[in-house]
């Protein structure tokens, strides 16, 4: 029998259909708990659906744990790794030690110790030091008074993120102190409960429901600036070994702060040496990524952050010790690790739709390869939907005309 994968979202962003796809592709049973509307539910590869309610986070996840009983879990956003580790507690404390879900968690993520670490940016950064990591120093400012302290100390340009917040969103680069100080109020500032209820009737996504109702302010983070060239890894663990893994250069990005659209595959032993030694030193399984700056002028690598759950590119199959779905399914099972074949001998890859929206007529689209999953057609369409809907001046015959002049095989169109 199959092991079984549930595959845990907040949100409906487009990567954990294809999460959920390479994990089916490698041999899982694969079900979903995810917001209504979500592109998961137009793919072929996801056997049960069920659903996420921002009202009830926490109810949401134990009725679709509760009812799939799986045998992992994979949170593919902030928020699913967070509601995981607040399960865990909340169920720890009313059983003691806790029971199978607790369990369950624990297999899917690690060590509980870790969860605390991997959830605040400037505690996860510290114990990164302590391991000999080089990181851009990061520090909590709670205040105006923390923040002149902290840019007299580093200087400008500096970075503020705020806690919680991933994609770009919840960070600023400030290069003066008036910046700085708007900056910090943006950031812990509270969700309005006007875009909360926006963001609940109309786009039916209520994650800023409670954070607007009791006013709670996020955690505000300074960063030291490293100027340089964004880079990324994602890596399967199991048991604080990494199994296998992914780095990549960012050639694009959505915007200054935003996601990245087409990424370069690299060798960089000291990302993967970083990545290896803080899997190891918090004992972690799972999908995880980590994000870094290499340095212009000297390429040193200094480590920005981690990503607590499955990132953008962990669907991507490339080849022996870069296919992360086969490598947790070898874990799971005990069974001898059979990696697909790659996608892809270009070194290059533009992400579908993420590039296509940012610029259709991007040369990336043509030059590298295009990552467009052309057997889930009925995500395709979705994909186009949403690129409709984001890109209103885009019209559908160009859309189609990018589409059909990408497409590796007619018969795809």
């Amino acid at each position: 029998m199959k092991p079984t994968v549930l595959v845990a979202t907040t949100c409906r962003w487009f990567p954990t259909a294809r999460l959920a796809m390479a994990l089916a592709n490698a041999g899982f049973t694969v079900g979903a708990v995810c917001p209504s509307r979500h592109p998961l539910r137009n793919i072929t590869s996801v056997r049960q659906i069920y659903a996420y309610r921002g009202l009830a986070p926490l109810m949401s996840f134990a009725n679709a744990i509760a009812a799939m009983k799986p045998d992992l879990i994979v949170p593919a956003d902030d928020y699913a790794a967070h509601h995981l580790h607040y399960l865990y507690y909340r169920e720890r404390l009313r059983h003691g030690q806790g029971g199978s879900l607790c369990a369950l968690i624990q297999r899917s993520l690690g060590i509980p110790e870790s969860y605390p670490i991997v959830s605040a940016r400037s505690g996860f950064m510290r114990v990164a030091k302590d391991m000999g990591v080089r990181v851009a120093d990061t520090g909590v400012v709670t205040n105006i008074d923390d923040l002149r302290q902290w840019i007299a100390k580093v200087g400008l340009p500096t970075v503020l993120k705020a806690d919680g917040t991933s994609g770009g969103d919840g960070v600023k680069i400030v290069h003066t102190l008036e910046e700085a100080e708007q900056g910090l109020r943006d950031l812990q500032a509270p969700p309005l409960l006007t875009r909360a209820a926006k963001r609940a009737l109309v786009d039916q996504d209520e994650r800023l429901v409670w954070p607007a109702l009791v006013r709670r302010r996020p955690v505000v983070n300074g960063q030291v600036f490293v100027s340089g060239v964004e880079a990324t890894s994602t890596i399967a663990c199991w048991k604080g070994t990494a199994l296998a893994s992914l780095h990549f250069e960012v050639l694009k990005k959505a915007d200054s702060m935003g996601h990245a659209t087409v990424v370069r595959l690299i060798e960089n032993n000291e990302m993967a040496n970083v990545s290896e030694k803080i899997v190891r030193g918090l004992n972690l399984s799972g999908l995880l990524g980590f994000d870094y700056m290499l340095e212009a002028h000297t390429g040193q690598v200094y480590l920005i952050e981690i990503n607590p759950r499955a990132t953008q590119v962990g669907h991507l199959t490339l080849g022996p010790g870069r296919d992360l779905a086969a490598a947790l399914l070898a874990a799971v099972t005990g069974e001898t690790l059979r990696a697909a074949t790659p996608v892809t001998q270009s070194d290059t890859i533009a992400l579908f739709p993420q590039e296509w929206i940012r610029d259709p007529a991007s040369d990336f689209l043509r030059s590298g390869y295009h990552d467009i999953p052309w057997e889930e057609p009925e995500l395709v369409r979705a994909c186009i939907a949403a690129g409709q809907k984001q890109r209103s001046w885009y019209s559908e015959r160009h859309m189609n005309q990018v589409l059909a002049a990408t497409s590796p095989i007619q018969e795809h169109k």
